[in-house]
This record gives C-alpha cells, structure tokens and sequence, in this order.
C-alpha cells in the first residue's frame, strides 16, 4: 500500500527517518528546511510531502507555494517600450501563486528523493501528482487562491525522472530546457590551491594573478554567528545591490535570512567578509553539502567590483576553499556563466517540467517561457592546459 502525508511545518515530519533517507542532500535535511521556512520570503511557503510503502517512509517531496508577480522580476528600467508593454501583459496573465517542487531560491534538484528499491519511479511521480492535487485543493479551501503553474525544478540531462516523460505528458506538462548550472569537478592532484594555479593555461594562470593583486590590501575573514549578527545590515545591503542589479528575479531574501541558516547550519554554512581598511565591502556565502560545496548569495560594494575585482576574486576564493577542504565539487550554479567558466567551471544541461493550469495559456507556455527566461549569449572559457 502506497499512500502520502501532506506537511506545513517541519516540526510535524517524522524526522529520524526523513533524515536518514535524505542524508545525501542537506538541502532535504530538516535542519536546512527548519532555517529556510525561517528565512524565505513572505511570498514563498513550504510545504512537505511523505511518500510511505506498507508505512515505511520511501520517498519525500518538498513544494513550495509561491506568490509570483512577474512584474517585480524585471528589475531594470532600462527596457524597450515594446518590451515593458510585453512584460506587463505577461504580467497580468501569469501573476498568481504557483507550485514549485524544489528550492526555487538555490540552483538545482533539491526537491525530490525516493528509494528506488523500495518504490518505482512511476508509482512515486503518481502519488507527488496526487499531493500536487491535494495541495491545490487545500490552498482553494483555506486561502481562496487558484494555483495557476506548477514547476519540477532543476533536472540534470541524466536524471532517472526523464524516464517518465510519458507521465509528465499525460499530466500536460511542458519539458523545458533552461540555463545551465555552472559545475567544476576538482582533481584528485589537486592538494593544494598552487596545483590548481599550475594546472592552468599560461593566460588564465596570468590573469588570476592579477586578480589577485588588485585585492589592494582587501583581508578575507570567516564570520561566525555573533560577526554575523554585527554585520548583518551591511550584508544585507551589499546582497540587495547585486540582486536589484539582475535583469530577472523571483524573489527578495528578507533580512534574517543570513542569520537563520548560520543559526541552524552552524559549520555546514559559511560566511566570508572582505574588509578593506576594517570596511566590509563584500561577502560571500557556502553551503557544505557533503561533497559538494554550494556557492550560494553574495554581495558587493559597487565602487570597489572592478578596481578590486571582487567577483572574480570570490570565485577563484571559492575554488581554494574547495581545494583546501577536499570537495570533488564546487557548484557554482547559474548567472554569469562566462566569467564563471574562466574559472574552471563547466556547463551542465538542466531541464524542467512546467504546467499552467488553464490550458489555453499551457498551450502557449513554451513561447511565453522564452521570454520569462531570457537566454544569454556567452563563450565558454577553457582555463585548463588539458581542457
């Protein structure tokens, strides 16, 4: 028998054993979910889905009920006529509260996990589709809103659940492609961050010395919760100035949110300030994720980014602390995939399913993706000698 219990709060999941089926992905760790349903938006709630088998736990699902108005995502007012008159009638048309199945504010699968021993790919994606249902119901019932986009967020090329498409195209959903995730794949020889330097090209060996020389006196220092808490504002604003400066947006991180992931990940999250003559002019943020090093939000003083280079430092900063630290992998997500890739990064393919919930609109989602999702035209770099 297969059945499914539906979550608003974390402290209602059965965690000893949610955690032992999750222990792979900290971001399906109920620590994670307790300090994110602390922290998110205002306009993002969670919800949690147990799958049982002869009631063991087999499979769980985390969806989040978001409030979406496409107007608020185009942050820049530097648009065309013709393009603000496009994104405001997309505006009208899609605002609303939506469905995500998976973490809508980190890149990739942290959505959905299962034993495939115990229960079928299938038989799981059938009961999410039946919790999916279920939710909507309820969110009609208690808040009178009409879930109008359902999201399976951040598919890999290789993952298992393309083997299901045909449920996916029974349930009308869309298989969309959207912007890569920006990965490196450390080396076993690299022991140190001078191996990663001599396993570059002469170019890109020159330019991170010059980077590095343009910190210009810039000290680099972790900071634990009580330096957190001290310099919480400026992180907060110093994140707010890169996130207004996106083109496309879903969401504003509210101002605790820093505060709530070091209070509840402790050492599995880390927070790193760049001072300049003891001014905070920069940080940037790392989930440890078993062996993967999520790079996560940062931010920047835009007076000192370019004579400091202070974006291309934190990644090259992020590759050392990967080294250091003996990750196999530093994920280094979307965004700026070309400066990203000059570091070392590489593009993996990520796909996503998508449905709107009247069906003329979902008839014409794949168009109005395009515009929701807009493309970027970059040229991969290849910093390595053997690349």
């Amino acid at each position: 028998m297969i059945e499914f219990k539906l979550f608003t709060s974390v402290t209602e999941l059965p965690k000893a054993s949610w955690n032992a089926l999750t222990r792979h992905d900290i971001f399906l760790q109920t620590t994670y979910l307790e300090a994110a349903s602390k922290a998110l938006p205002k306009t993002i709630g969670m919800c949690y889905v147990a799958v049982f088998k002869n009631h063991q736990l087999v499979g769980v699902a985390v969806i989040q009920h978001v409030q979406l108005y496409l107007k608020d995502m185009f942050r820049h007012d530097d648009v065309t006529c013709i393009k603000e008159v496009v994104q405001n009638a997309l505006s009208k048309v899609l605002k609303g509260h939506i469905l995500v199945v998976g973490n809508l504010t980190h890149t990739g699968q942290h959505g959905i996990y299962f034993n495939t021993e115990m229960i079928s790919e299938g038989e799981f994606l059938n009961v999410v589709f039946n919790a999916i249902k279920s939710l909507k119901i309820r969110i009609k019932k208690e808040y009178n809103k009409t879930i109008r986009l359902i999201l399976f967020k951040d598919y890999f090329e290789d993952d298992i659940i393309h083997s299901e498409k045909h449920l996916f195209d029974t349930n009308k959903f869309h298989k969309l492609n959207v912007q890569p995730n920006m990965i490196m794949l450390t080396q076993k020889i690299w022991v140190k961050p001078q191996d990663y330097l001599d396993a570059l090209t002469t170019k890109y060996r020159t330019r991170y010395k010059r980077a590095r020389k343009k910190r210009n006196g810039i000290v680099t220092k972790e900071l634990d919760l009580n330096a957190l808490k001290e310099s919480s504002n400026t992180i907060y604003n110093l994140y707010k100035h890169v996130s207004n400066n996106a083109s496309f947006n879903t969401f504003i991180l509210p101002e605790n949110h820093f505060l709530s992931l070091k209070e509840h990940l402790q050492h599995n999250f880390k927070v790193f300030g760049y001072y300049l003559n003891n001014e905070l002019i920069g940080f940037y943020s790392l989930i440890l994720n078993n062996d993967s090093l999520e790079t996560y939000f940062l931010g920047y003083d835009a007076e000192h980014q370019n004579s400091n280079q202070l974006y291309l430092n934190m990644l090259y900063d992020m590759a050392v602390y990967a080294i250091e630290n003996n990750f196999k992998t530093v994920v280094y997500a979307r965004t700026a995939m070309e400066i990203k890739s000059s570091v070392g990064a590489k593009p993996e393919a990520m796909f996503m399913y998508l449905k709107y919930t009247n069906p003329i609109v979902n008839a014409l989602l794949k168009p109005i993706f395009s515009l929701m999702n807009p493309s970027q035209d970059w040229e991969q770099r290849h910093p390595f000698k053997k690349d």
